[in-house]
């Protein structure tokens, strides 16, 4: 039998888990809203997006690493004579009063030579080194390719666009 406020401690501890699952902050970096679609299989490429927040000086994202691929790393989509092109990038600023946005045809993070199929549901830590900031670690949700909710379609209607 439960007692009477046991479901709603556990109600909110699940919610304060998930809400740390989703934002990680160090050194005035504050990573959140990442996640990653799911993949057919481990043989495919997977694909983070995420937003950083810097509350202290410039800084600049300069790797990235993830114990369910082999390689990770940045890289930026963008329209060329009409044409989606991808190319990887070395590192990419963050500034106190300017979001980086890593989002569906623009900035982004490429996890090749997956260990397992990413599964919608699932989730994974990812590891953010910054130029002063050292490293920041987060948890990454797996969402369906069905998902369609109104944060993915506003970003995969941005075409072309970069943002940082």
């Amino acid at each position: 039998m439960f007692r009477r406020g046991l479901p709603i401690a556990l109600i909110a501890l699940m919610v304060t888990g998930t809400i740390a699952a989703l934002r990680a902050e160090t050194n005035g970096i504050r990573v959140s809203e990442a996640w990653a679609r799911e993949t057919p299989s481990a043989n495919s490429t997977g694909v983070v997006y995420l937003s950083v927040t810097d509350t202290a000086g410039p800084d600049r994202l300069v790797s990235v690493a993830t114990p369910v691929s082999t390689t990770a790393s940045l890289h930026e989509s963008h329209m060329v004579n009409g044409v989606m092109q991808m190319r990887p990038v070395s590192d990419l600023p963050v500034a106190p009063s300017k979001p980086l946005r890593l989002q569906p045809n623009g900035y982004h993070i490429m996890l090749m030579g997956l260990k397992k199929k990413l599964s919608a549901g699932d989730s994974f830590p990812l590891t953010l080194s910054f130029a002063h900031a050292g490293d920041v670690t987060t948890t990454v949700s797996v969402r369906s390719l069905r998902d369609r909710s109104p944060m993915h379609m506003e970003n995969d209607m941005n075409m072309g666009t970069t943002k940082h």
